[in-house]
């Protein structure tokens, strides 16, 4: 079953509609659905498929070769092997079509320039000369991100500037995820989210037939499982010194997220510590994060920001996999989940649900639905002041302070905060007057959004009713998308 994707597919077919050639480049991590998306994009069109394998160049043009006259290629009756690449590449042009857009993917192409570095150059070569006025569409698909960026797409490289069109994939946003879990709770569906995140291949190994915790003993901690053994071999195959990444994916894993942080818990010396950072987030498994209304010099800073892991199964992975070898190696799964994971799940899915609320909230900008239009959506933290009496007087009071949610329109004259809640207490009225006090700046129009698992206590949902300015979203809302309607009382998705 295909799940998702919609956005690519339109990209894909937009393309193929498109006339005259086409040279398109579509990267990503491993695991993410590119070759899946590919083949379902293929479905119906005439076309050749090639997968590149990690061989000498000799075996990539004869297995490259077979594959291109088996699909009929008017070559066939002469030759079984293509005398050199510039021959192979170029007989894209002379596919059979029916009439049809001429349509060639090759799958992991930096294989194939590994055993051939020329390749580039002589694919520059045929698009120049030939292919981009023919009805040909060539695709270039590969895991190797950095290769792809430096090597491909830089400037100064064979292909710069030939590519009709470049995508970018990444792994699946909450909505499209949790479609896979159709029976799941929303409760479980965003434990679900939390624990695999929106790689499709993490998903497909649950069974959406089995309840959660089910899942998590048999497909993550039960030795010799996929995901058992999964981000160890990723990254042994995508970096070296896998001690060190351990090491350092860990101690964020476990709360350390500034530079300093992340020293002082590792040991491991600083002007290493950046490279190894760096390295980690070319691959998308962590990122450098940025208070919302942070500007182009705050970012420049090195030592500025905040790093998290972005994969939310990485996350988990180390959480607790990772501190749990042994007791997993002797085969007690179901102690590892009763004991150490089943415990702390809920307060481990708590920033996921924050990030969700903050996919919510741009979902809601580009439907129109936020009482403004946003420029940026993302979270805030700094200092902030409150008053306070000493010795009689007022007296401002600075401290630190953390925005789960926050939405500005540009110039931020307008800001939308929030606060998530994922615990099994209502949110009241004193939540929303604590997330009042964090952010007042003067001369700014304030919304407030208040997200939460378990609902809200009467007194809130009154002061909903009376207030223009305060959202409430149950777990209901978010995942339909809709604005929270009271236990008792419908409240009008227009106030709301």
């Amino acid at each position: 079953m295909f799940i998702g994707r919609e956005q690519e597919l339109r990209f894909f077919e937009d393309k193929y509609n498109a006339g005259g050639g086409q040279l398109l480049v579509l990267y990503g991590r491993r695991r993410v659905g590119k070759t899946e998306l590919l083949r379902r994009f293929c479905e119906g069109k005439p076309h050749v498929f090639y997968a590149c394998r990690e061989t000498t160049d000799t075996e990539q043009i004869r297995a490259f070769s077979e594959r291109v006259l088996s699909s009929g290629h008017p070559a066939a009756k002469y030759i079984s092997v293509f005398p050199d690449w510039a021959a192979a590449l170029g007989s894209v042009a002379e596919l059979p079509s029916n009439g049809e857009k001429k349509l060639l993917v090759i799958d992991e192409f930096p294989y194939m320039c590994k055993g051939n570095p020329s390749i580039p150059s002589l694919l520059q070569n045929l698009w120049d000369e030939t292919l981009k006025d023919q009805n040909v569409m060539l695709v270039l698909c590969g895991s190797a991100m950095s290769f792809i960026e430096k090597e491909l797409l830089s400037e100064k490289r064979p292909l710069y500037g030939r590519a009709t069109g470049i995508y970018k994939m990444n792994e699946m946003p909450f909505y499209d995820a949790v479609q896979f879990f159709p029976s799941y709770s929303d409760e479980d569906k965003i434990l679900a989210y939390s624990v695999l995140g929106g790689v499709p291949h993490y998903l497909r190994q649950f069974d959406a037939k089995l309840p959660l915790d089910e899942n998590i003993v048999k497909n993550i901690l039960t030795n010799g499982c996929a995901l058992y053994s999964e981000v160890e071999f990723l990254i042994r195959q995508e970096l070296r010194e896998a001690a060190l990444y351990n090491t350092i994916i860990e101690a964020i894993a476990l709360g350390n997220t500034q530079l300093n942080d992340i020293y002082t818990k590792t040991r491991i010396d600083k002007s290493k510590i950046s490279v190894y950072l760096k390295n980690l987030m070319a691959l998308e498994i962590i990122q450098r994060e940025f208070p919302v209304l942070s500007g182009d010099k705050e970012k420049a800073s090195s030592s500025r920001g905040l790093y998290r892991i972005t994969d939310n199964f990485f996350r988990f992975w180390f959480g607790f996999v990772f501190t749990s070898l042994s007791d997993l190696e002797d085969g007690d799964a179901e102690g590892v989940y009763r004991h150490f994971v089943s415990p702390r799940l809920n307060e481990f899915a708590a920033p996921v649900f924050e990030h969700i609320c903050r996919e919510f909230t741009a979902k809601q900008n580009r439907e129109g639905r936020l009482p403004f239009r946003a420029a940026k959506v993302g979270r805030w933290w700094g200092k902030s002041v409150r008053t306070e009496a000493a010795a009689g007087k007022p007296r401002p009071l600075s401290y630190e302070t953390e925005i789960d949610v926050m939405a500005a329109d540009r110039g931020a004259k307008n800001i939308l905060i929030g606060e998530c809640k994922f615990r099994s207490s209502l949110v009241t009225r004193g939540d929303l007057d604590k997330l009042a006090e964090k952010y007042a700046p003067a001369k700014t129009k304030i919304s407030y959004s208040l997200f939460s698992k378990s609902g809200f206590s009467q007194d809130l949902l009154d002061e909903a009713r009376r207030n223009q300015n305060l959202s409430l979203y149950s777990l209901t809302d978010i995942l339909g998308g809709g604005a929270y309607a009271g236990r008792e009382e419908k409240v009008s998705a227009d106030r709301l």
